[in-house]
């Protein structure tokens, strides 16, 4: 143990317990084993993504794992009666991993979409998660390039500076971010805080919006405490998450109640305002501007009704220019400064984990939200990706870059050996088809279909 120090088996509970404290909630009834971060990063198989594909395992001193068991713990003690059959914080942060078959690759994502490139003044991360993100590719180098030429846009980044290439980047909105290490940040911010109410004796309506993984996985964490999830679908743009691996996309939908309308139709922008007012607490992760559009104020709508809990999950924040940012778990993990740490570390640059900060988010998203509902609602909660990543980061992170090494050398040489391919939880359901339970959902939550 690095002189100074806490004994680092207790982190995992002294972070769920600052989590608790952050929402002002007590910090007790924390059910943990006390484990090395180290020891859980192998185990869950976090190590095994991080550091180039024909080398060593790395070993990031950002308690990760240990977070996120935290945190998990944290929101298991705020609702004892919760089903916990299979899940683990830590396994949550690499589940993806298992189901598509990712490995570590070094300055490449796990899934493939996301590079780390080298400017001529520092590195950045470009992720080209969208199809439509390659398109834009000639437009932002200022240069004809092969979409899928990644050496050809390797030597026209490495010629311009950092900043500019990020700037111009955001503009055209690509998911771009420095590859440098921010300082702290809170993990959530109450944008809105309305008088609470007292906690209804039934359980909470959740109507999640949201796609991909971090605010799908809050909702199937809201689930497990026993709340009536109802996913909500747009008819022409489904969740992308649906396009991957079938066991994915059911570990974080299975449980939920479908349900589609058509954004694009007034009829149904009208179904998707009727269900919103429904809900008691909303999961989204648009940028603002865009529910705008679809006519739907977040700030109103919890000040509209007592006891309501609006959960914002953006990239880097609501705040302009901030909100229309574009973000990914793997950019915004960098954002959040885990590659820089870990090439301050250990001298390597490389991706830590599989986009990384989505499950992170969604952890602490559904902390947030059940804790919303607990304390009687009336708030706007925004976490960020890369906010998230940088509250977990900086958490009892050594002060001096030599202590932060003395932390890797100590952490690496007690690290057990790392699975090949992350451990996948077993199934729990498969998830329903797109929009099959919307004529229920409608007729149980009072709205007119």
């Amino acid at each position: 143990m690095i002189e100074g120090e806490l004994p680092v088996e207790q982190m995992a509970r002294r972070y769920g317990a600052a989590c608790l404290q952050a929402l002002g909630l007590p910090a007790a009834g924390l059910s943990l084993v006390d484990e090395h971060p180290a020891d859980r990063a192998a185990a869950c198989g976090l190590t095994a993504l991080t550091g180039l594909a024909d080398g060593p395992p790395l070993t990031s001193i950002a308690p990760l794992a240990a977070a996120a068991d935290g945190v998990l713990a944290a929101l298991w003690s705020l609702a004892p009666d919760a089903d916990r059959s299979g899940l683990t914080g830590a396994g949550l942060l690499t589940e993806r991993a298992a189901d598509f078959g990712h490995g570590r690759r070094g300055c490449i994502s796990a899934g493939g979409s996301c590079r780390l490139l080298a400017a001529a003044d520092g590195r950045l991360a470009l992720n080209l998660a969208r199809p439509e993100d390659r398109e834009l590719l000639s437009a932002w180098l200022q240069a004809e390039i092969v979409p899928d030429d990644w050496a050809a846009i390797a030597r026209q980044v490495a010629a311009g500076r950092r900043d500019d290439w990020i700037g111009r980047g955001r503009e055209m909105g690509l998911a771009v971010a420095a590859d440098v290490m921010p300082p702290a940040a809170p993990w959530v911010q109450a944008e809105v805080r309305r008088p609470a109410v007292p906690v209804p004796q039934r359980l909470p309506r959740v109507l999640d919006l949201s796609a991909l993984w971090a605010g799908p996985l809050c909702g199937h964490l809201l689930q497990r405490c026993g709340a009536d999830v109802v996913k909500l679908e747009s008819t022409a743009r489904p969740d992308g998450a649906r396009r991957g691996p079938p066991a994915f996309f059911d570990r974080l939908n299975a449980g939920k109640r479908m349900a589609a309308v058509d954004f694009d139709s007034a009829d149904g922008r009208a179904r998707l305002k009727a269900l919103v007012a429904a809900a008691d607490i909303v999961i989204e992760a648009a940028r603002p501007r865009a529910l705008r559009q679809l006519g739907i104020d977040a700030s109103a709508w919890v000040a509209a009704r007592p006891g309501r809990t609006w959960i914002s999950l953006t990239a880097h924040g609501r705040q302009p220019p901030a909100d229309q940012w574009i973000g990914f778990g793997d950019d915004a993990g960098v954002a959040g400064g885990l590659s820089a740490l870990l090439y301050e570390s250990t001298g390597q640059s490389a991706f830590v984990g599989d986009a990384i900060a989505d499950p992170l988010a969604g952890l602490h998203a559904a902390l947030a939200a059940w804790a919303g509902w607990r304390q009687g609602g009336g708030c706007l909660l925004s976490l960020s990706l890369s906010g998230v990543v940088r509250h977990v980061l900086h958490h009892e992170l050594p002060a001096t870059m030599t202590a932060r090494r003395r932390r890797h050398i100590d952490w690496a040489a007690r690290q057990p050996a790392s699975p090949a391919v992350p451990p996948a939880r077993p199934l729990n359901g498969r998830a329903a088809p797109l929009g099959v339970h919307t004529e229920a959902v409608c007729a149980d939550w009072g709205v007119a279909c």
